[in-house]
């Protein structure tokens, strides 16, 4: 069943409803549903409004007369609602989500709430700026522990807690099962904090513990020491969960993470380093998001984007990730810049009329756009003014909820600058501004080729080849405002190399003259600053994304400078691309070619946690069919085997029966099979996953499965057009998008394709799946323009 509140109706509702308590009670002793009552004590105006849930059935009082549904016709003055439901846990990583652990049939069970799924487990008014005070008790089998958002007692097998300041119910969590832990604390001049990690029974031999906690106290000692107030919750525990949709949550007291992050083979530096970033991320969001919060989600971007920069910020300056910039530039602003191309782009503070919108928000715009723009406005107002202004943010709206004219206001206040245009030019706009120099003898200006013109402070740097090294010579900082920016005292100057956002500060395509792009691909490995040289990489693959560049060349650059790159979550990236680049954008004419030379450069190349997990994503030649058996049958990382196993079975070069004889029954191993027999039995794989029984991590190692190879998946692009609405009305909201964009026909690049796309784009379908198909119907198109440009260049 959808849920879709509308924010007219709950504005409606904010209005008529005030100081909220829930009591709420939740017996999950049952293994196949579980029973909810709430009580519900409220003030409210004189009116009707209506209560959220989404249940298998409920009877509903209010003031102890029996309701037909939810809908509340309310007198003024104090009321009590109670609500009794029962409810069918979740497989799709909404509301309630229960797991049983193949390795030992323990059983797990956690809470996901955002944006609007606490209705999915108690009755509720499910919206941001409804906050509220908690009682919350659980019954549980007598085996299961329950970690709840404060420390919770145990009577029997009843745990309880108390949450006595104000909350929004997408904060709440209830984690509970056969979890172990360890604990630790955190204690300085602001707080003592008492700190859990908890995590799969099968898992805890592989949890890094004493880094986990090391990490969450540097993030605790630097956010205390900037953000001006102590930590405002009771306790910090951290719980990874299985068949996790995201990242991470911020549940107050009580975050909830991906269980990948527990790490059972050797991560690559980027995974690792992502972690991190996602602990300080979550951390953030203690204050900017549980503390103070958004009045409805058009401000979700201030919650997001504060925490990507907040964590990128902390990163650099507790000093482990020194380079955390680099990996900012290189991954998510890459993300940023394609969604931001997408026919769906929107501002960064977006519209969003309903759950739905802004469900489908929590995209490369809210996070990585919109952190891009606060690193610019730190830069311009400066680093120290920034964070006045977030402390008085802080203090202003503790516990309560705000907008960004309130963040604006504090801003203005501690930097003494007028933000109103500032405001106006990058949030309320859309699309990517272009940046590239205009040099000639006598001059040096920076163009902003752009349809909206923004105001920019950016580095400009010129760069010269001395000895083999490419090293800044120049640079400058300055504001750039309309069409052209002169900067004299750079005219004249020799360089090699001039990049107009040096340091990248500035969110923007940045271009290159002609004559040094063509630098770039001679030298681009001899560039000494990492950001430098990254943003290089990122200007390539920019001009190949648009156009501008044949792919081939792209390959080729990762190719020969790849293996060098000193960065791990840029060289991650740039492997990525490359193997999109040569499965999407080059003439199928070359694709063997480029095929080849990817799998001479990543096979065997170091780091090999990298490489080697690349290279089982390319079409294997016969020297890489021979290491990666080798891999499948000695490497010691788990998860490298298995993917070499996969892409040997997708080549055809081994059979299911290597795969069912694998010795693992780990939960990984289990997901590993059904990628394994969904890359060649394309057809069961499809039925299975739009068959929608499957859970949400079963359906993403299907979806990978299945697109493993391009090969195989005749006719599915026409049943992708006639079930997408089917699929769209069957699923819950988190499911229907993740299957519908992980199955879109990507593998079918043609003009037919697009064409079947415009006549689904020409029904009159809801707003949701309109742009999952218009963003797919786009990523087709650029590919078969690409393709284009890459075969006239074959013929040069």
């Amino acid at each position: 069943m959808k849920t879709n509140l509308l924010r007219t109706d709950a504005r409606e509702r904010a209005k008529l409803i005030d100081d909220v308590h829930y009591s709420i009670e939740l017996d999950i002793t049952n293994p196949e549903t579980f029973s909810s009552r709430t009580t519900l004590t409220f003030s409210s105006g004189e009116g009707e409004t209506f209560f959220d849930l989404v249940a298998d059935s409920f009877e509903a009082k209010l003031d102890g007369s029996l309701l037909d549904g939810r809908t509340l016709p309310l007198t003024e003055g104090r009321h009590e609602l109670v609500v009794d439901a029962t409810v069918t846990y979740s497989r799709t990583g909404e509301g309630l989500h229960r797991f049983v652990d193949p390795a030992d049939n323990k059983e797990y069970l956690y809470t996901q709430f955002e944006p609007a799924m606490a209705m999915k487990v108690f009755a509720c008014f499910d919206q941001p700026d409804i906050k509220a005070t908690y009682s919350v008790s659980v019954t549980a089998p007598e085996k299961y522990v329950v970690v709840l958002n404060e420390e919770a007692t145990r009577e029997g097998n009843t745990w309880s807690c108390e949450i006595d300041y104000k909350l929004s119910t997408y904060l709440i969590a209830v984690c509970a099962g056969e979890y172990e832990f360890v604990t630790d604390v955190y204690e300085d001049e602001e707080k003592r904090i008492p700190l859990g990690l908890y995590a799969r029974a099968s898992l805890m031999e592989h949890m890094d513990a004493e880094r986990l906690f090391r990490q969450t106290k540097d993030g605790f000692a630097y956010y205390h020491t900037n953000f001006g107030l102590p930590y405002p919750f009771g306790k910090y525990d951290q719980i990874f969960c299985p068949e996790y949709n995201m990242g991470a949550m911020e549940n107050a007291g009580a975050v909830t993470f991906r269980d990948e992050y527990v790490f059972t083979s050797e991560p690559t530096p980027h995974r690792v380093e992502r972690r991190n970033d996602t602990i300080l991320h979550e951390m953030a969001h203690m204050w900017f998001g549980d503390l103070v919060t958004m009045q409805w989600w058009d401000d979700l971007w201030l919650n997001e984007s504060f925490a990507t920069w907040s964590a990128a910020i902390a990163q650099t300056e507790i000093g482990e990730y020194a380079n955390a910039w680099v990996t900012f530039a290189a991954v998510e602003k890459a993300w940023a810049y394609s969604q931001d191309q997408l026919p769906s782009t929107h501002p960064i503070a977006a519209d969003a009329p309903d759950i739905e919108t802004a469900e489908q928000n929590f995209d490369g715009i809210t996070y990585a756009k919109g952190a891009s723009v606060l690193k610019q406005l730190q830069a311009y107002v400066g680093r120290d003014a920034f964070f006045a202004g977030v402390r008085e943010h802080f203090r202003n709206h503790a516990f309560g909820n705000a907008t960004f004219a309130d963040l604006l206001s504090a801003l203005e206040k501690s930097s003494g600058r007028d933000l109103s245009g500032w405001s106006e030019q990058w949030l309320r706009t859309t699309g990517v501004s272009r940046l590239y120099p205009e040099i000639s003898e006598d001059s040096f200006a920076v163009v902003q080729g752009s349809e909206v013109q923004r105001t920019h402070r950016v580095g400009v740097g010129l760069y010269t080849l001395v000895d083999g090294r490419v090293t800044r010579t120049h640079d400058t900082e300055i504001d750039i405002t309309g069409a052209r920016t002169e900067i004299p005292e750079f005219a004249g100057v020799e360089h090699d190399l001039a990049l107009v956002n040096d340091r990248d500060l500035t969110y923007c395509l940045m271009g290159l003259t002609p004559q040094h792009q063509r630098f770039v691909l001679e030298n681009l490995g001899a560039i000494e600053d990492p950001l430098a040289r990254t943003l290089c990489w990122s200007s390539i693959w920019e001009s190949v994304r648009g156009g501008e560049l044949p792919a081939r060349e792209f390959v080729r650059l990762v190719a020969r400078f790849a293996p060098g790159e000193d960065q791990p979550s840029v060289q991650e990236r740039l492997l990525a691309q490359a193997t999109l680049a040569v499965k999407q954008y080059v003439d199928p004419a070359w694709r063997g070619e480029g095929m080849d030379l990817l799998n001479e450069a990543f096979r065997g190349a170091e780091p090999a946690v990298i490489f080697d997990r690349a290279l089982a994503r390319l079409t294997p030649n016969e020297q890489t069919v021979a290491y990666l058996r080798g891999l499948a049958r000695d490497s010691d990382n788990k998860e490298v085997r298995w993917l070499a196993l996969t892409s040997l079975v997708a080549a055809g070069e081994e059979s299911l029966d290597a795969v069912d004889a694998v010795e693992d029954t780990s939960s990984e191993a289990a997901l590993y099979r059904l990628r394994a027999r969904a890359g060649v039995d394309k057809r069961w794989a499809w039925d299975e996953i739009v068959g929608g029984q499957r859970s949400n991590l079963e359906a993403r190692h299907l979806m990978d499965g299945l697109t493993f190879t391009g090969e195989g998946l005749e006719g599915l692009t026409d049943e992708y057009f006639a079930v997408a609405e089917k699929l769209w009305d069957k699923l819950t909201n988190e499911m229907a998008q993740q299957t519908l964009e992980g199955i879109y026909p990507a593998w079918d690049i043609d003009q037919l394709a697009i064409e079947k796309a415009d006549a689904l784009l020409a029904r009159d379908i809801p707003g949701g799946l309109r742009r999952i198909v218009s963003e797919g119907q786009d990523r087709a198109a650029r590919a078969l323009r690409n393709r284009l440009v890459d075969a006239e260049a074959g013929t040069l």
